[in-house]
């Protein structure tokens, strides 16, 4: 213990523990430093330099000795187990808890030998306070964690054998413990002089809280006489009372020493001084009027400080050392003040062993009171140990008066002490002086104290204190309060023992997640949920903007329906059992027709009623009379519910008389309605009676075995007869041709099967018109076509009636032929065929004009939906017999060719699935190979094969891979560098000891996805991205990949995402139930160890956190991108996507903000953010300079399919090559999004144009915008806003020797322009590396794109040097493969073959029926080009084409030949 004690001159010090331990008073070593007057800028100076608070500069040569923070000095050299800071625990030491039970048994109550008193063993505690302080947790957090022993009577009374006492090791030098010349010291957190730093705080900032800074005072609560509360910025303790679980700053006070609150003792010392220390500056301030408060303070403080050192050396140690202190000689510089871990491991047990279980508690006149006690009554005395950060006392205002809580103390008589053996002798740590030769003089200096000031302060004593600020009479006091003699004014009772006071309250236990289990989940549930929440309401968005899409493209048609449903009656129709009965409306038709309406009013049924047919109706009785079954013959039944009696009734009158008008039977009964649904013959079981009739109607055919026919049902005989004795309508005969029962082919061939002309058609009638198609030869085929439209039967086929053959064949391309084509085809084959002057024509004739096409008829079947079980899958067309492809014969240019598939490509007629059924194979004449091998292929083993694809799968998407190695190379090592740091180059807080998982998931996903936030901005730079494709390094990047490469960033970033927020739930968890010093250690700018242990909920995380709150933002801004930008809600709602996608300016502001309030680590996002975000800008501020430009259009023309062609004015130096897309803005339509198309036009034409499909609600209100435009005598168009042109894949096109473009619907448009540049650039004779370019086009119909066809037309007739080889492929004709179909493509090829172009097209060009075989035309460019060893596929249409040319490619890619390089884009 060193004293510091302003009665001596500066620079000296004097130290009582080291080598003059009899020196007890420093008279100037105070005062070396100036200190400012907090409060007071114009104070006046004083007349001494003013001690420091944190006692540097005390010792003159070692300034920082004694001082806050200094470490302890060793009196002996370290034990630690590793020698450096480890400390030694079990076996090595004793378990402490045995240890303590051991030293610490016996019994209570026995008295002090020397009778000294209570108050001088907590005004011991307060000096120690004074002296040392090293109870503070040090950081990182460390334990030493206590074993319980099983059966502890206080710890564990269960005998559970778990039971840990958490022991946290306290703050050290962080200079020590590096190795065994250097190991761990602890810090003193208070100076180590006797400074009066308990009362008024061991640094500036401290003092300055507790002043008042008005009369030099220090600050006062509400009531005066009582400091303010405990409380910010004040690190005072405030340890919960664990007696009673209080917490809070009520009723514990602001001191000097952080822990002066601990009990009511040393609490009322504490208040003691302060106002003894108000009391003199009250009294200076009457003394000296014209002092301010900085004068009247450290005046007050001066005074204060002598007073408390007077009374520590000269009256309370003489009372423990039974000697008075020696008198000051010398200064002794060398001397370290510093306190030693043995003095306070000693001095501390020393008290420990003094203190009674009790206090009894009086008042001035010796009334000893009796005290409340909580579950217990009253006791004569107050228990110690239940008042540890007590905050009240019941009955007993605690330190009401400081007099009130220390006179009992001063009249109660501690316990003997003693050491127990184990840390015997303690008197050599601490407390035996190591000199004598004690003198009672003291030296003075007038610049602190006059002679006679030190004269009065030498001669008051504590009891003097306790009388000025009690203001009591002083015989209620002895005189020397540390030592109580008889004789002195109110002796205790007796002395206190355990007996008649209440047991210590057992321990506490806090549950730190206590009641947050729910609540915690809720919140991890909800967060969970944000993406079903964002899903709902994406669903919500492109439900309504579904609707709205389907109101304006079915605006016209409603009017249509309503008008034509006027007279019909609404009604339910129930399906049959287990199934949902839905709304229809029954018309009643004037051509003996009944018709059924769906909702869409779209017909359902169709029952033509022919007399004398008999209908019977039969009515429900019960049940509300709302239901009626109607049968009908040779059809199922049909049941209808409606919603009352009356609106029944009035169907069955309409029925009666149409009936009676149409002569038909109607028989009327009754029945339950439960009967009723018995009875009825529903469409499910009409399907399985006509699934009977149809399977053994192939059999007949195919002359399979009956029971090869199907599994049938136990009543299988009943079952078939029922079948075969039931008969098609019209209706179901169209269903099963899968065609529209209107239609003029349904029309001919139904009546020329119902032989007997009952509007049915029976078994037999059926099997026999099958027959004719399954096994007919192809004269029997066309002898049938010739009698099906033979309308007027005479035997012969007119020109009219042959005109109406071909018109009905033309009804499956919906008319795709006009009229006059037509006349032309027709006129076209009588003349080919030499019958120009004929008008009617015998079957011989007509069959001489189908002489060459034998093969097609004799292939020519007629496709039935109704075998089911897979007997429909054998009647499947041969579509690949009527494909194109390319060959090359020797002596030969490269032409189109007739011809089929490989053998290895071709399925038999049968198939697999017959085979395996019927155990029979049809027989069908082998297709003809389309081209022969020019060179021998090596055969290849599969691994060879699969290497193959490797190495070409590698040379394709080389730059890729690349790229994408690095990139997640980058991402692996920020994300190991994050995890290395966090677990074991352990950051100075130590946080991967308290969350080792959830530190490393948290922070090393951070580090990626602030990495893939900030580099995503790149992959948005179109106008970099066109710039750089141009340049040298399109050689190694791939910037025609940047839309999937930022897809697959962002599926990576929102993985990584949710990955960091879990890593967060468990950090969150942790740090909820971790101790306020282990979080004081983690985030030291966050929390405050102030003893109260609680840490935060699990919701201030969350929601009351910079980075909680904007992770969770986060969480729901991802959610909602992520929703909309999905490909289906793309597609539903690109106006949703645009604008969710546009909250990235929140999400980039969120993830500034969640990266610069970092909890664990200093900001770095902006590292990673910074250069992109400027290049990003830059490029955004590009495309802004560009979108304030009007374009005026010059030319809007409506095309057919939906299609809106658009032409504008071309901005001036806007340049741009074939291939390339711009977005363009509408604000006519009330909206400033931009939609991306490509262009049409050349980049030689002077202007621009677009064509655009009407395929949403913003590209079918620029239709209708565009539709009527303006203006007096000139049309005049909404402008438009044009930002681009942006580069993409297509463009290599002129790359490659050989090309091959294939464009599917609206797809075909970026080939459009393509085709026009190549076409012109080899008109001027340019010099180009692409020599040829096969262009496919696949389209359902070609009055789709009719627009492309004149495109098309145009490049014919300038493509002189045969680069452009177009082939047309149209699905639509490929659906029905029968007689339709097979008479269509005879005239196709006929009209090629006499006239050189498409009938259906109008051009030179090839026209298919079907889908094109990618694979064989790849195969039969091969053949074409052997020289070329790179040919390029460019690809552009919905996903199912472009994945089809990609797996064709891969295929073929197998094989050591030419490598088809595959560039796609999907809209």
């Amino acid at each position: 213990m060193s004293v510091t004690y302003p009665l001596h001159p500066p620079g000296r010090s004097v130290s009582m523990l080291r080598a003059r331990p009899e020196a007890l008073v420093l008279l100037g070593a105070l005062l070396t430093v100036p200190l400012e007057p907090a409060g007071s800028q114009n104070a006046p100076s004083l007349t001494w330099e003013v001690q420091r608070y944190d006692g540097w500069f005390n010792n003159l040569r070692h300034h920082q000795r004694g001082a806050a923070g200094y470490r302890l000095q060793r009196l002996v050299p370290a034990n630690y187990a590793d020698g450096v800071y480890q400390a030694l625990e079990e076996p090595l030491l004793p378990n402490p808890r045995r240890l303590s039970d051991a030293a610490m048994q016996g019994r209570a109550g026995l008295p002090s030998r020397q009778n000294r008193t209570v108050l001088g063993v907590f005004f011991g505690y307060h000096v120690l306070s004074d002296l040392v302080s090293v109870e503070r947790p040090g950081c990182p957090a460390e334990f030493l964690n206590i074993h319980i022993p099983p059966g502890d009577p206080v710890f564990d009374p269960n005998r559970s054998g778990d039971v840990v006492l958490p022991f946290q090791r306290s703050r050290w030098d962080p200079k020590t413990g590096l190795s065994p010349n250097n190991p761990r010291d602890l810090t003193n957190e208070v100076t180590g002089w006797l400074d009066g730093s308990a009362i008024y705080g061991s640094s500036h900032s401290w003092s300055d809280e507790l002043r008042s800074f008005s009369g030099g005072q220090l600050a006062s609560g509400p009531d005066p006489a009582f400091p303010r509360d405990s409380q910010d910025p004040l690190l005072m303790w405030t340890a919960p009372d664990p007696a009673t679980g209080q917490r809070g700053s009520q009723g514990l006070y602001a001191f000097g020493a952080e822990r002066g609150n601990r009990d009511p003792f040393v609490q009322a010392l504490g208040l003691l001084w302060f106002r003894y220390h108000n009391l003199c500056a009250q009294r200076l301030a009457r003394e000296h009027p014209s002092w301010g408060d900085e004068e009247l303070f450290q005046h007050a403080r001066k005074r204060v400080i002598a007073t408390y050192q007077n009374i520590a050396l000269y009256e309370w140690l003489p009372s423990f050392l039974s000697k008075t202190p020696p008198e000051y000689k010398e200064y002794h510089p060398f001397l370290d003040p510093s306190i030693s871990p043995e003095f306070l491991a000693a001095s501390e047990q020393f008290f420990s062993t003094m203190v009674p279980p009790g206090v009894y508690m009086r008042n001035a006149s010796c009334h000893f009171q009796n005290i409340v006690n909580k579950d217990f009554g009253s006791s004569p005395a107050l228990r110690v140990c239940n008042s540890y950060w007590i905050r009240e006392i019941t009955g007993l205002a605690p330190a009401s008066s400081p007099a009130q809580t220390t006179w009992p103390a001063a009249s109660n008589v501690a316990e003997i002490w003693g050491c127990p053996a184990i840390v015997k002798p303690c008197w050599p740590w601490g407390w035996k002086p190591r000199r004598t030769g004690v003198t009672s003089t003291l030296k003075w200096t007038p610049r602190l104290f006059s002679k006679e000031e030190i004269a009065e302060i030498r001669n008051i004593t504590l009891k003097d204190v306790l009388v000025a600020v009690a203001n009591v009479d002083p015989s209620a006091l002895q005189s020397n309060v540390f030592i109580w003699h008889p004789g002195a004014p109110c002796p205790q009772p007796q002395q206190l023992t355990t007996e008649g006071l209440p047991p210590c309250v057992p321990l506490t236990v806090s549950d730190y997640f206590k009641g947050s289990g729910a609540g915690f989940g809720i919140t991890i549930v909800a967060i969970c949920c944000f993406p079903l929440v964002s899903l709902l309401i994406a669903w919500v968005v492109a439900h309504f903007r579904g609707r709205e899409r389907r109101k304006l493209q079915r605006k016209d048609k409603e009017s249509m329906k309503k008008e034509a449903v006027k007279d019909g009656v609404s009604a339910m129709e129930w399906p049959g059992p287990r199934e949902t009965s839905y709304p229809v409306t029954i018309q009643l038709l004037p051509d003996r027709c009944l018709q059924v309406l769906d909702r869409r009013l779209s017909v359902l049924r169709t029952i033509q009623l022919r007399p004398p047919q008999q209908v019977n109706l039969i009515l429900s009785n019960n049940r509300g009379r709302r239901t009626l079954l109607l049968k009908i013959p040779k059809e199922y039944d049909l049941v209808l519910l409606f919603n009352s009696e009356e609106e029944r009734g009035i169907f069955v009158q309409q029925l009666q008389g149409f009936c009676v008008r149409w002569t038909l039977g109607l028989d009327v009964a009754e029945m339950g309605e439960k009967e009723l649904f018995r009875k009825a013959v529903t469409k499910q079981q009409r399907a399985r009676i006509l699934e009977v009739f149809f399977r053994h109607l192939f059999a007949q055919v195919l002359d399979i075995d009956q029971a090869d026919a199907g599994t049938l049902p136990l009543d299988s005989s009943q079952k078939v007869w029922e079948a075969l004795t039931c008969e098609l309508s019209r209706a179901e005969f169209a269903e099963s041709l899968g065609l529209k029962p209107q239609d003029m082919f349904v029309e001919s061939m139904f009546s020329l099967a119902d032989k007997d002309g009952n509007g049915y058609l029976s078994f037999r009638e059926f099997l026999d018109i099958l027959v004719v198609f399954m096994k007919g030869s192809p004269e029997d085929k066309s002898r049938l076509m010739f009698t099906m439209y033979d309308l007027d039967g005479n035997g012969f086929l007119s020109k009219d009636e042959f005109f109406t053959m071909m018109r009905s064949f033309i009804e499956i391309s919906n008319n795709c032929l006009s009229k006059a084509q037509l006349a032309e085809v027709v006129e076209s084959m009588f003349r080919e065929s030499g019958f120009q002057d004929k008008r009617e024509l015998t079957w011989e004739d007509f069959h001489f004009m189908l002489r060459d096409h034998d093969s097609e008829l004799r292939r020519t079947q007629l496709c039935v939906k109704g075998g089911g079980g897979g007997v429909g899958d054998i009647f499947k067309p041969n579509i690949s017999s009527r494909v194109s492809f390319i060959t090359k014969t020797p002596g030969e240019c490269s032409c189109p060719r007739g011809g089929g598939l490989p053998t290895s490509e071709a399925p038999e007629l049968g198939g697999p699935g017959l085979k395996k059924r019927f155990g029979k194979k049809a027989v069908l004449s082998p297709p003809r190979l389309y081209t022969e091998a020019l060179q021998e292929k090596m055969q290849r083993g599969l691994l060879a094969q699969k290497l193959q694809q490797f190495k070409r799968f590698v040379e394709n998407y080389r730059r890729h891979i690349v790229c994408t190695t690095i990139f997640s190379a980058i991402c692996v090592g920020l994300f190991a560098e994050r995890a290395y740091y966090y677990a074991f180059a352990s950051p100075p807080t130590e946080i991967a000891q308290t969350t080792l998982v959830g530190i490393i998931l948290s922070r090393g996903t951070a580090a990626n996805v602030s990495f893939m936030y900030s580099y995503i901005l790149l992959t948005m730079c179109r106008n970099l991205i066109t710039f750089l494709r141009e340049t040298f390094l399109n050689r190694y990047v791939p910037f025609d990949a940047a839309v999937d490469f930022h897809r697959w960033i962002a599926m990576a970033a929102v993985v990584l995402s949710i990955l960091h927020s879990a890593g967060h739930v468990v950090n969150v968890y942790i740090f909820s139930v971790s101790p306020l010093s282990v979080l004081a250690c983690i985030f030291p700018h966050v929390f405050v160890n102030d003893g109260s242990k609680l840490p935060q909920k699990f919701y201030w995380w969350f929601f009351q956190t910079v980075p909680g709150m904007s992770g969770v933002l986060l969480l729901l801004v991802l959610a909602i991108m992520y929703v909309f930008a999905s490909h289906h809600f793309r597609r539903h709602s690109f106006r949703g996507f645009w604008l969710t996608h546009h909250l990235y300016v929140l999400l980039y502001v969120l993830l500034i903000i969640h990266g610069s309030f970092g909890l664990i680590q200093l900001p770095s996002f902006y590292i990673y953010f910074l250069v992109p975000a400027l290049i990003f800008v830059g490029d955004k501020l590009v495309s802004l300079s560009r979108k304030k430009v009007e374009i005026s259009v010059v030319k809007a023309e409506l095309l057919p399919s939906g299609v809106t062609h658009l032409q504008f004015q071309r901005p001036k130096g806007f340049e741009y090559k074939s291939g390339q897309w711009v977005r363009i803005a509408c604000l006519a339509l009330g909206t400033n999004e931009y939609h991306p198309f490509t262009f049409t036009s050349a980049p030689h034409e002077d202007t621009l144009s677009l064509h655009i499909r009407a395929v949403g609600p913003w590209t079918t209100r620029l239709r209708e915008v565009y539709s009527s435009p303006t203006g007096d005598g000139y049309a005049i168009y909404p402008k438009l806003y044009l930002d681009g042109p942006f580069g993409e894949g297509h463009q290599e096109w002129h790359k490659f020797e050989v090309s091959v473009l294939v464009g599917g619907g609206i797809g075909v448009t970026p080939f459009a322009s393509i085709l026009k540049d190549l076409v012109f650039k080899s008109s001027l004779g340019s010099q180009m590396l692409c020599k040829k370019i096969y262009f496919i086009w696949v389209t359902r119909t070609q009055r789709q794109f009719e627009w492309l066809a004149d495109i098309i037309r145009e490049v014919e007739e300038n493509d002189c040097q045969d680069l452009v080889s177009v082939h047309i492929y149209i699905t639509q004709l490929a659906e029905k493969f029968d007689l339709r179909t097979t008479m269509l493509y005879i005239c196709e090829r006929h009209f090629q073959k006499v006239l050189n172009r498409s009938l259906f097209t109008g051009l030179h060009s090839i026209t298919h029926f079907g889908r094109p075989p990618f694979e064989p035309f790849f195969n039969s460019l091969q053949e074409v080009h052997p020289e070329v060893r790179k040919i390029g596929v460019f690809s552009c249409g919905p996903p199912g084409m472009t994945k089809n040319v990609e797996k064709a490619c891969q295929l073929i890619n197998r094989q050591d030949q030419a490598h088809f390089v595959h560039h796609y884009e999907n809209f």
